[in-house]
């Protein structure tokens, strides 16, 4: 016999088991479709509720407009406003029934030029503009605060060249914005909305395997057998690795096609780095589940330890940088960190090697250490 196609028995043997449990995983998600379910409805669900659902940009605000000596230099100054796609204003008569329309939250905001506002500017000097802004929303307030200075700041520049009679300017500002040209916060929000969806659906396909078989007593009969504690978490990961990467498709695919995001980088950037990052999630999913013994548990413990960290400290949402030091350092602990900063990257910027390889090897690292816990948490024997 040819040495070089010699398969040792007990090679084949191993094989044949590994083949035997991973059959195994996909007939039980046959009869299950809960693992299909959240492998692609809940993506399709989540992305569709964010995607149109959580915006930081502010459209159509509503701004209460009032002129106390209505002219042309007011007018000209208010049709900024209209032609802005950032309002939608409202006129009163007078200061007071603006006020009460803020009161009531019919309005987010006040403009108000004076009745000496159109003298004032005439005669060259300075005329102020009243800006009452509804701050209980502190970053809307923000937003509407920078959009009333851009629209002031454009009617000045406008007026300026009027009177230049169309000269050129001594200094003229050219601004450029790079990544994210549109300033469209769904083009930043929906790559980072990926990698909390892989945490949750990861972290969920395979927290309840191991604790399904607690729950229905067939681990006895699975420790009785020869399998080896790598071949058992193989024959588990390998379904759900690919239903996790089917997931991942499906929403990729939704970003592009139906949120329109850009996608600069490369499709085999983002499978290898998804890779990685599932491999970590479904780690972390079935350590909970070695660990947890129960599948209600196990469910619920995989969305408090994984769902809501990466919700919260991956940089999905919330600036890493402006949280304290404390936190900032925790967030280094949350996979989802670096996956959202490699999607960021990817679709917008593209291939930026110097943020994707250190991510991408935090992943590694990452995914190394949860199947290495999970490996040794698994039961070898009853008892």
């Amino acid at each position: 016999m040819n040495a070089e196609h010699y398969v040792s028995p007990d090679t084949s043997a191993k094989r044949l088991r590994l083949l035997g449990l991973i059959r195994k995983e996909f007939l039980q998600i046959r009869r299950d479709l809960s693992s299909i379910a959240i492998a692609f409805l809940l993506p399709i669900v989540l992305l569709i509720i964010f995607g149109y659902g959580v915006s930081l940009d502010a459209k159509h605000v509503h701004v209460g407009l009032v002129a106390e000596n209505p002219g042309p230099e007011t007018a000209d100054f208010f049709s900024g406003l209209q032609r802005s796609e950032y309002f939608q204003p409202v006129y009163f008569s007078g200061q007071r029934a603006a006020q009460k329309a803020l009161d009531q939250r019919r309005i987010s905001a006040i403009v108000r030029l004076r009745s000496d506002f159109s003298r004032q500017l005439l005669n060259g000097h300075s005329a102020p503009i009243d800006v009452i802004v509804d701050g209980v929303d502190a970053n809307t307030a923000r937003l509407v605060s920078g959009y009333l200075q851009g629209v002031w700041a454009g009617w000045l520049q406008r007026r300026l060249d009027e009177r230049a009679g169309g000269s050129a300017q001594a200094v003229l500002m050219q601004q450029r914005i790079w990544f994210n040209p549109a300033v469209r916060s769904r083009d930043y929000l929906v790559p980072g909305l990926i990698a909390v969806i892989m945490t949750l659906t990861g972290a969920l396909l395979t927290a309840m395997v191991v604790a399904r078989e607690w729950d229905r007593g067939t681990l006895e009969a699975l420790l009785a057998t020869p399998v080896s504690v790598g071949e058992v978490l193989t024959g588990k990961l390998v379904p759900y690795y690919l239903l996790g990467m089917g997931g991942m498709a499906l929403a990729i695919g939704m970003a592009i096609f139906l949120f329109e995001v850009p996608l600069r980088g490369s499709l085999w950037v983002l499978f290898v780095t998804g890779s990685l990052f599932l491999l970590a999630a479904l780690g972390m999913g079935l350590l909970i589940s070695i660990i947890a013994q129960n599948q209600f548990v196990a469910g619920q413990m995989a969305i408090i330890t994984t769902y809501l960290p990466a919700f919260i400290l991956s940089g999905f949402i919330f600036d890493i940088d402006s949280m304290p030091v404390a936190v900032q350092t925790f967030t280094y602990l949350i996979a989802a960190r670096y996956f959202v900063a490699i999607l960021q990257t990817v679709f917008l910027a593209g291939d930026v090697w110097e943020v994707i390889v250190p991510n991408a090897l935090a992943l590694a690292l990452m995914a190394l250490v949860f199947l290495a816990l999970a490996a040794r948490r698994m039961p070898r024997r009853l008892g």
